[in-house]
């Protein structure tokens, strides 16, 4: 029988759970983007239903969402247990979340590849599996986002250690929804292939099985030119100081052009960071968009913005495209047509504004294309965005690259999603 004081204890309990379960997203006013935190808001009571469920399943060690990654666990129940939001992400949107898995493997006994599918099964795909349901009818969501923190006991010179491992996951919508209602290992092998897997920073293929390892050294997956690489490494680290942490941009690079990772220093992508690149470049960029209008077509409501993408900060430009009325064929086609037409011709005049040394890595073009009238398009207009590395950008300058050295370079994104554009074969029968 319970007395008042035990009635009271256990109202205090559950009224005290019921705030920590519905406390895993961060409240918009927390999120700096607006856009990023229009949605937050606008969303937040799916937020938190997604929060909840995710904190109310019963995972093989304790997972807790978190602001900064690699806590130790008495560290990790007193810090700040938020982490769900909205964000960009490599030129989608996506739910992004944050947390820390209490698993420790023993770097002997279990290998990186086990150590990387144990955490994928008994994490990553439960709270996709949780998540998508709640958001994948939310028209704004493009994909969706995680960084997990486990852990790893060794030996170095002879003394015990642990260390973290960050595994990042982003899925395109279509594909967090194909895994999570995946039937079988084949489907979700699948979508994993469709997604973008980061192992510390680095780009990596997660298999489940023996079977699908041997088909992928047999058939391997597409070369890194075909998918992002860029890495959630915006989140905060204890090792780091509870600071911002974002590595160079790792673009694959024609022969031609020098790869940027090998000599650009560690980019700071944080909010902070890019508004104080938008500062320094600001009366560059409305000289850029004043004297290039005619050629360029900007869009008047979207003035140039620097942006993160794959790791890196790009000043991006938006503009839009009209392609001539008779203009028919795939959606390959006309983004290879927007660059032959548009936007291959705005490179070098908006390269002469950016000499010397730049605080920054790359320029993008976003652009909306559209058909010249009378022609009504059935496939409505088309979203494409440019994103290419100063040092890509600085080769075709001088003539030493093709355009389609430049794309190879660079990324392209189509309504969203990352695509591998082959000008030639993508523009037959164009003419």
């Amino acid at each position: 029988m319970f007395t008042h004081k035990s009635s009271f204890a256990l109202f205090v309990l559950v009224l005290g759970l019921a705030a920590f379960t519905s406390g895993q997203a961060l409240t918009p006013a927390e999120v700096k983007d607006p856009a990023s935190r229009a949605l937050q808001e606008k969303y937040y009571a799916q937020l938190k239903t997604v929060g909840a469920e995710v904190q109310g399943h019963v995972f093989p060690y304790s997972f807790y969402f978190s602001r900064v990654l690699d806590l130790e666990l008495a560290d990790q129940q007193k810090a700040d247990q938020r982490s769900l939001r909205f964000d960009r992400y490599g030129g989608m949107t996506v739910v992004e979340l944050t947390g820390n898995y209490f698993a420790s493997y023993s770097s002997e006994l279990v290998s990186r590849d086990q150590r990387v599918l144990r955490t994928f099964q008994d994490v990553m795909l439960p709270i996709i599996e949780i998540a998508m349901p709640e958001l994948k009818d939310l028209p704004e969501v493009q994909g969706f986002a995680m960084e997990i923190s486990h852990h790893v006991r060794g030996k170095a010179m002879g003394l015990k250690m642990e260390r973290p491992e960050n595994l990042v996951l982003v899925l395109p919508k279509a594909a967090a929804i194909r895994m999570a209602n995946a039937k079988s290992e084949t489907d979700r092998q699948a979508a994993i292939l469709d997604s973008h897997f980061f192992l510390n920073g680095e780009p990596y293929t997660l298999y489940l099985s023996d079977s699908a390892a041997q088909e992928g050294a047999l058939h391997p997956p597409p070369p890194p030119a075909q998918f992002p690489k860029e890495s959630a490494k915006r989140s905060k680290s204890k090792k780091d100081g509870g600071a911002a942490v974002a590595t160079t941009p790792d673009s694959v690079v024609a022969p031609a052009i020098a790869a940027p990772e090998a000599t650009m220093p560690m980019r700071d992508t944080s909010p902070e960071a890019l508004a104080r690149i938008q500062a320094d470049y600001q009366k560059i960029m409305e000289l850029v968009v004043k004297e290039t209008e005619t050629q360029a077509h900007y869009v008047a409501y979207a003035p140039p913005a620097v942006v993160a993408f794959r790791k890196g900060a790009y000043i991006e430009f938006s503009v839009n495209t009209t392609l001539p009325a008779a203009t028919t064929g795939s959606h390959y086609k006309l983004a290879a047509l927007a660059f032959d037409e548009h936007i291959s011709h705005l490179i070098r005049p908006v390269m002469t504004y950016f000499k010397g040394d730049l605080n920054f890595d790359g320029i993008a073009f976003s652009t909306t294309i559209h058909q010249a009238e009378p022609a009504v398009s059935a496939q409505g207009n088309q979203a494409v965005e440019f994103f290419f590395p100063v040092s890509a950008l600085r080769c075709y300058e001088a003539f030493d690259c093709t355009g389609q050295q430049l794309i190879d370079a660079g990324s392209v994104l189509m309504n969203g999603e990352r695509v591998s554009l082959d000008l030639q074969t993508a523009e037959a029968g164009a003419k």
